[in-house]
């Protein structure tokens, strides 16, 4: 399969108090198109660190980061903004979105900041509205975003972060504000969008989740500990099992 993202002895360091921090030390790892990949480790260990650095939001000490055949730590900064914006989707934790907007015009607005394609402002409108129908939040359409629930809002984030057709979607513990039906709902839309290709890097401390992954890259003081790989052929419950055993073997 082609090599989407190509990550090479990654370092990431901060300086404070005169004092040196090794955040991330010597990384490698790489993902194909149509992958889902799941970082897990200890609180502290770099996973969201890794996440953002991989993705161009934080930048890196030094390495590679060679995505869809760029270097994206060689890149100007207008330049990667450019890529973020139409080639990347992003989904956190805390749900950011304008309270001043309403869900589809939030869910619209990468779209509108985007300069690819040729789109009009209606066929923008009309995919958004395809998107939050997919995820059935068509009703909040025009709500605000403090008239609709947790899980209706991050819904409306994937939308958001999925506008602009992503060739990779980076996920921020996506469920962990969220209770555990809801968590379950929203990642099965995740999944279902890797199951359409959309590729995706995940941070999560829920084995659960993690689970649903095709890999787990385990980190543990900024270096990748292991690699798990997710046996296809088990169902739900055996993936989880089996993934705590491997995760209690590294000490998790």
């Amino acid at each position: 399969m082609d090599k989407l993202l190509k990550v090479k002895d990654l370092c990431k360091t901060y300086i404070a108090d005169k004092r040196q921090n090794n955040v991330l030390r010597n990384i490698s790892f790489e993902i194909e198109k149509g992958d889902m990949v799941a970082i897990m480790g200890p609180s502290g260990s770099g996973k969201s660190t890794l996440l953002y650095t991989v993705s161009g939001m934080d930048k890196s000490t030094s390495g590679s980061i060679v995505y869809n055949g760029r270097d994206i730590t060689e890149m100007k900064q207008d330049e990667l903004a450019a890529v973020r914006l139409d080639e990347m989707g992003f989904i956190f934790q805390q749900m950011y979105m304008m309270k001043n907007l309403t869900i589809l015009d939030n869910i619209l607005l990468p779209a509108f900041e985007s300069r690819k394609g040729k789109e009009s402002k209606e066929q923008k409108v009309e995919r958004a509205k395809a998107l939050m129908k997919k995820l059935a939040i068509s009703e909040i359409a025009d709500n605000d975003i403090n008239e609709v629930s947790g899980g209706q809002l991050q819904r409306a984030c994937i939308c958001r972060s999925m506008i602009n057709n992503p060739g990779i979607l980076f996920a921020d513990e996506p469920t962990g504000a969220l209770n555990r039906s809801t968590s379950r709902e929203v990642m099965d839309e995740i999944v279902r969008l890797n199951d359409s290709g959309t590729t995706v890097m995940m941070v999560t401390h829920d084995a659960g989740i993690a689970a649903k992954c095709k890999r787990v890259l385990y980190l543990v003081d900024g270096t990748i500990k292991g690699e798990y790989i997710t046996d296809n052929n088990l169902t739900q419950t055996e993936r989880e099992r089996s993934l705590n055993n491997w995760l209690m073997d590294l000490g998790w």
